[in-house]
């Protein structure tokens, strides 16, 4: 189940495998891809470490070292030195419904971790739902977006803390270094309906509710909640289809050698028509992504083997996109024409 890819050295990548939603079964997975020929890339792989617990974050810091988010845990480690993990956090939940963990840098020494919620919309044994949330409350809220503090001449851990709360399922985080800004992509409650509710494209600001789990879309009432404070939260920034369910962004920008320059490419998932496919929206003078999604690659549900289910995007140096489809645990490269 491939999640994550990063260009760690030209044509040499480094690959995220959750290998399943059992603890301990992830990987992490050096590919090196030779020239592109009529059959496609020549590929080599190598397992690097393996026993990983549900890993699915990955992401370049400044410094040069790799980050990779387990589900309770961050560590990191140098693409040339002898592959030893250097924790970094540990310790955060990795029980309930959304165990996975996305990472993002917002600049040197600041890393944004999103925590999933334990729960679809926090109902407990007898299908109750209250307000507040207890998984909302405490120092260490679920459904959080949360900002860790790295310092020192080691980079340890300085402080951890909600950044942004209301958010049920933050497996996609993109930061915009041009006007500093994070996005990140909302995994909506899962109705039974094909079309609702919507999932949505949030700007974090620091100290912001974005309603989960009373709140849906553009602040209105969840399934299960009499009227409650939606006015008070935060409305998205775009609304996006129904289970698209985004699984990775990232945002390139607009002097970037591919064609994908300028643009926030992002993976939806969604096993409902919505999803199978990977998009683009340009980002205007701002900044924020605008407009109607480009779509990049798609594919239709085939007679052999799962649809299509990208759950992660890469740029390669050569302007090559690279995808990974977790259900048919497969990476596709995407290249221009010759």
């Amino acid at each position: 189940m491939p999640r994550r890819m990063l260009e760690v050295a030209p044509n040499r990548f480094w690959v995220v495998d959750m290998g399943s939603w059992e603890p301990n079964q992830g990987r992490l997975i050096e590919l090196r891809v030779g020239q592109v020929g009529d059959a496609g890339p020549r590929a080599q792989t190598r397992v690097l470490l393996d026993r990983l617990d549900r890993p699915f974050g990955m992401v370049g810091a400044p410094d040069g070292r790799i980050y990779v988010a387990e589900a309770s845990r961050v560590w990191r480690l140098a693409p040339g030195a002898p592959l030893r993990p250097d924790a970094v956090i540990d310790g955060l939940p990795a029980d309930g419904a959304h165990p996975l963990k996305e990472i993002v840098f917002g600049g040197p020494g600041r890393l944004f971790i999103g925590v999933g919620s334990a729960t679809d919309a926090c109902r407990d044994a007898a299908g109750r739902q209250t307000l507040p949330c207890p998984e909302m409350s405490g120092e260490r809220p679920r459904a959080a977006v949360y900002e860790a503090l790295l310092a020192g001449p080691r980079q340890t851990l300085h402080s951890l803390r909600p950044f942004a709360t209301g958010l049920r399922n933050s497996l996609a985080l993109a930061w915009l270094p041009q006007t500093r800004t994070l996005l990140q992509g909302e995994n909506s409650i899962d109705y039974p309906d094909a079309g609702a509710p919507p999932e949505e494209l949030n700007l974090l600001r620091d100290g912001a509710d974005y309603g989960w789990p009373a709140c849906v879309g553009a602040r209105r009432p969840a399934r299960g909640y009499a009227d409650p404070p939606c006015a008070r939260t935060t409305a998205p920034l775009k609304l996006w289809p129904a289970h698209a369910a985004p699984l990775h962004a990232l945002a390139l920008p607009t002097e970037h050698r591919s064609p994908f320059a300028g643009q926030l490419l992002v993976a939806w998932h969604g096993h409902r028509a919505a999803g199978h496919r990977v998009v683009g929206f340009p980002l205007d003078a701002d900044g924020v992504p605008s407009g109607a999604p480009i779509e990049w690659l798609r594919e239709r549900p085939r007679s052999r083997g799962g649809a299509f289910a990208p759950a992660g995007v890469a740029v390669a140096m050569s302007g090559a996109l690279l995808v990974a489809d977790d259900r048919n645990r497969r990476i596709l490269m995407l290249v221009r024409e010759r």
